[in-house]
Protein backbone atom coordinates (compact mmCIF):
# COMPACT_ATOMS: atom_id res chain seq x y z
CA UNK A 1 0.00 0.00 0.00
CA UNK A 2 1.38 3.40 -0.95
CA UNK A 3 1.73 5.71 2.05
CA UNK A 4 -0.19 8.99 1.94
CA UNK A 5 1.84 11.81 0.42
CA UNK A 6 2.35 14.85 2.59
CA UNK A 7 1.37 18.18 1.11
CA UNK A 8 4.08 20.62 0.13
CA UNK A 9 2.52 23.65 -1.52
CA UNK A 10 -1.04 22.40 -1.05
CA UNK A 11 -2.71 23.30 2.24
CA UNK A 12 -2.51 20.76 5.01
CA UNK A 13 -6.26 20.87 5.24
CA UNK A 14 -6.45 18.98 1.93
CA UNK A 15 -4.42 16.20 3.49
CA UNK A 16 -6.73 16.12 6.52
CA UNK A 17 -9.80 16.02 4.26
CA UNK A 18 -8.32 13.19 2.18
CA UNK A 19 -7.43 11.06 5.21
CA UNK A 20 -10.62 11.47 7.24
CA UNK A 21 -14.41 11.44 7.05
CA UNK A 22 -16.94 13.65 8.82
CA UNK A 23 -18.09 11.54 11.75
CA UNK A 24 -19.67 11.97 15.18
CA UNK A 25 -17.85 10.66 18.22
CA UNK A 26 -20.14 8.35 20.22
CA UNK A 27 -19.95 10.21 23.53
CA UNK A 28 -20.37 13.69 22.02
CA UNK A 29 -22.74 13.21 19.08
CA UNK A 30 -23.57 16.93 18.97
CA UNK A 31 -20.15 17.60 17.39
CA UNK A 32 -19.00 16.62 13.90
CA UNK A 33 -15.29 15.89 13.45
CA UNK A 34 -12.98 14.92 10.61
CA UNK A 35 -11.80 11.54 11.93
CA UNK A 36 -9.86 8.63 10.50
CA UNK A 37 -11.42 5.17 10.50
CA UNK A 38 -10.70 1.75 9.04
CA UNK A 39 -11.43 3.04 5.53
CA UNK A 40 -8.49 5.46 5.62
CA UNK A 41 -4.83 4.68 5.06
CA UNK A 42 -3.86 6.90 8.00
CA UNK A 43 -5.63 4.46 10.36
CA UNK A 44 -3.42 1.57 9.23
CA UNK A 45 -0.05 3.28 9.59
CA UNK A 46 2.19 2.62 12.59
CA UNK A 47 3.91 5.52 14.31
CA UNK A 48 7.21 4.40 12.75
CA UNK A 49 5.70 4.40 9.26
CA UNK A 50 4.28 7.85 9.79
CA UNK A 51 7.62 9.14 11.04
CA UNK A 52 9.29 7.76 7.93
CA UNK A 53 7.13 9.99 5.73
CA UNK A 54 7.52 13.01 8.00
CA UNK A 55 4.10 13.01 9.64
CA UNK A 56 3.84 13.53 13.41
CA UNK A 57 1.56 11.07 15.24
CA UNK A 58 -1.93 12.11 14.05
CA UNK A 59 -3.58 12.60 17.43
CA UNK A 60 -5.91 15.04 15.66
CA UNK A 61 -7.45 12.22 13.60
CA UNK A 62 -9.05 10.38 16.53
CA UNK A 63 -11.54 11.27 19.28
CA UNK A 64 -9.60 10.13 22.35
CA UNK A 65 -11.50 9.16 25.47
CA UNK A 66 -10.11 11.95 27.63
CA UNK A 67 -11.19 14.58 25.14
CA UNK A 68 -14.63 13.02 24.69
CA UNK A 69 -15.20 12.93 28.43
CA UNK A 70 -14.07 16.51 28.92
CA UNK A 71 -16.16 17.77 26.00
CA UNK A 72 -19.20 15.95 27.41
CA UNK A 73 -18.64 17.55 30.81
CA UNK A 74 -18.35 21.04 29.29
CA UNK A 75 -21.54 20.62 27.28
CA UNK A 76 -23.42 19.21 30.27
CA UNK A 77 -22.09 21.91 32.64
CA UNK A 78 -21.97 25.05 30.49
CA UNK A 79 -21.64 27.34 33.50
CA UNK A 80 -18.05 26.08 33.82
CA UNK A 81 -17.11 28.05 30.70
CA UNK A 82 -19.97 30.43 29.90
CA UNK A 83 -18.65 33.94 29.42
CA UNK A 84 -15.08 32.83 30.14
CA UNK A 85 -11.84 33.01 28.17
CA UNK A 86 -10.98 29.37 27.49
CA UNK A 87 -7.70 27.78 26.43
CA UNK A 88 -7.91 24.27 24.98
CA UNK A 89 -4.36 23.00 25.50
CA UNK A 90 -2.97 20.32 23.14
CA UNK A 91 -6.22 20.67 21.24
CA UNK A 92 -5.75 17.85 18.72
CA UNK A 93 -8.97 17.69 16.71
CA UNK A 94 -10.38 20.73 18.51
CA UNK A 95 -13.19 18.68 20.05
CA UNK A 96 -12.95 20.24 23.51
CA UNK A 97 -12.52 23.76 22.13
CA UNK A 98 -15.64 23.33 19.99
CA UNK A 99 -17.59 22.11 23.02
CA UNK A 100 -16.49 25.18 24.98
CA UNK A 101 -17.60 27.49 22.17
CA UNK A 102 -20.96 25.72 21.98
CA UNK A 103 -21.34 26.06 25.76
CA UNK A 104 -21.03 29.84 25.59
CA UNK A 105 -17.39 30.71 26.26
CA UNK A 106 -16.64 34.33 25.36
CA UNK A 107 -13.37 33.41 23.63
CA UNK A 108 -11.84 30.01 22.90
CA UNK A 109 -8.20 29.56 21.96
CA UNK A 110 -7.21 26.11 20.62
CA UNK A 111 -3.47 25.51 20.83
CA UNK A 112 -1.36 22.67 19.47
CA UNK A 113 2.21 22.23 18.24
CA UNK A 114 1.22 20.03 15.27
CA UNK A 115 0.34 22.05 12.13
CA UNK A 116 -1.88 19.20 10.93
CA UNK A 117 -3.86 19.47 14.17
CA UNK A 118 -4.39 23.17 13.47
CA UNK A 119 -5.70 22.34 10.00
CA UNK A 120 -8.02 19.69 11.45
CA UNK A 121 -9.27 22.09 14.12
CA UNK A 122 -10.08 24.72 11.50
CA UNK A 123 -12.04 22.20 9.46
CA UNK A 124 -13.87 20.94 12.53
CA UNK A 125 -14.71 24.45 13.73
CA UNK A 126 -16.15 25.23 10.30
CA UNK A 127 -18.16 21.99 10.30
CA UNK A 128 -19.76 22.96 13.60
CA UNK A 129 -20.26 26.65 12.89
CA UNK A 130 -18.13 27.96 15.76
CA UNK A 131 -15.38 30.58 15.87
CA UNK A 132 -12.06 29.55 17.43
CA UNK A 133 -8.76 31.36 17.87
CA UNK A 134 -6.39 28.65 16.57
CA UNK A 135 -2.69 28.97 17.36
CA UNK A 136 0.54 27.00 17.05
CA UNK A 137 2.58 27.28 20.25
CA UNK A 138 4.33 25.32 22.99
CA UNK A 139 2.84 27.10 25.97
CA UNK A 140 4.24 24.92 28.74
CA UNK A 141 5.81 27.20 31.31
CA UNK A 142 4.19 30.34 29.91
CA UNK A 143 1.67 32.74 31.39
CA UNK A 144 -1.70 32.28 29.68
CA UNK A 145 -4.49 34.79 29.16
CA UNK A 146 -7.36 32.50 30.04
CA UNK A 147 -9.84 32.05 32.84
CA UNK A 148 -9.98 28.30 32.35
CA UNK A 149 -7.61 25.80 30.76
CA UNK A 150 -9.02 22.56 29.36
CA UNK A 151 -6.72 19.58 28.82
CA UNK A 152 -8.01 16.34 27.31
CA UNK A 153 -5.85 13.23 27.62
CA UNK A 154 -2.45 14.86 28.16
CA UNK A 155 -0.91 12.57 30.81
CA UNK A 156 0.04 9.69 28.51
CA UNK A 157 3.81 10.27 28.63
CA UNK A 158 6.06 10.50 31.70
CA UNK A 159 8.35 13.27 30.43
CA UNK A 160 5.44 15.39 29.23
CA UNK A 161 3.59 14.88 32.51
CA UNK A 162 6.66 16.02 34.44
CA UNK A 163 6.64 19.25 32.42
CA UNK A 164 2.91 19.81 32.82
CA UNK A 165 2.44 19.30 36.56
CA UNK A 166 4.53 22.25 37.81
CA UNK A 167 3.10 24.50 35.08
CA UNK A 168 -0.46 23.56 35.98
CA UNK A 169 0.38 24.18 39.64
CA UNK A 170 1.67 27.65 38.81
CA UNK A 171 -1.36 28.52 36.68
CA UNK A 172 -3.81 27.22 39.29
CA UNK A 173 -2.06 29.16 42.03
CA UNK A 174 -2.40 32.30 39.88
CA UNK A 175 -6.15 31.75 39.53
CA UNK A 176 -6.57 29.85 36.25
CA UNK A 177 -9.15 27.08 36.61
CA UNK A 178 -7.97 23.82 35.04
CA UNK A 179 -10.07 20.83 34.01
CA UNK A 180 -8.42 17.60 32.85
CA UNK A 181 -10.12 14.73 31.02
CA UNK A 182 -8.26 11.50 31.64
CA UNK A 183 -9.07 7.83 30.91
CA UNK A 184 -6.74 6.37 33.52
CA UNK A 185 -3.38 7.25 32.01
CA UNK A 186 -0.43 6.21 34.14
CA UNK A 187 1.13 9.63 34.66
CA UNK A 188 -1.77 11.72 35.94
CA UNK A 189 -0.67 13.01 39.38
CA UNK A 190 -3.73 12.03 41.40
CA UNK A 191 -2.62 14.01 44.44
CA UNK A 192 -3.03 17.24 42.43
CA UNK A 193 -6.65 16.77 41.34
CA UNK A 194 -10.17 16.27 42.61
CA UNK A 195 -12.90 14.36 40.78
CA UNK A 196 -15.71 16.20 38.98
CA UNK A 197 -17.42 13.50 36.90
CA UNK A 198 -16.93 9.98 35.57
CA UNK A 199 -18.05 8.66 32.17
CA UNK A 200 -17.97 5.35 30.38
CA UNK A 201 -16.72 6.42 26.94
CA UNK A 202 -17.03 4.14 23.90
CA UNK A 203 -13.70 3.92 22.09
CA UNK A 204 -12.05 1.98 19.30
CA UNK A 205 -10.32 -1.21 20.42
CA UNK A 206 -7.57 -0.72 17.84
CA UNK A 207 -6.54 2.47 19.65
CA UNK A 208 -7.24 1.71 23.30
CA UNK A 209 -7.34 -2.11 23.51
CA UNK A 210 -10.83 -1.75 24.97
CA UNK A 211 -14.37 -1.02 23.82
CA UNK A 212 -15.10 1.38 26.68
CA UNK A 213 -12.76 3.55 28.72
CA UNK A 214 -13.73 4.79 32.17
CA UNK A 215 -12.90 8.47 31.87
CA UNK A 216 -12.75 10.99 34.69
CA UNK A 217 -12.92 14.77 34.52
CA UNK A 218 -10.64 16.19 37.19
CA UNK A 219 -10.27 19.69 38.60
CA UNK A 220 -6.63 20.67 39.17
CA UNK A 221 -6.21 22.00 42.69
CA UNK A 222 -3.87 24.87 43.57
CA UNK A 223 -0.95 23.68 45.71
CA UNK A 224 -2.18 25.67 48.72
CA UNK A 225 -5.59 23.97 48.78
CA UNK A 226 -4.52 20.33 48.51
Amino acid sequence: MTPPALPSEDPRRRFVEAQTARLRSPHVPEIVLHLADEAHDLWLRTEEELEAIGLPPPFWAFAWAGGQGLARFVLDHPTEVRGARVLDFASGSGLVAIAAAMAGASHVCAVDVDPFALAATRLNAEANGVALDIRSADLVGSVVEADILLAGDVFYDRAFAERLAPWFDHLAEAGTRILVGDPGRAYLPRAHVTECAVYEVPVTRALEDADVKRTTVWRWMPPGSR
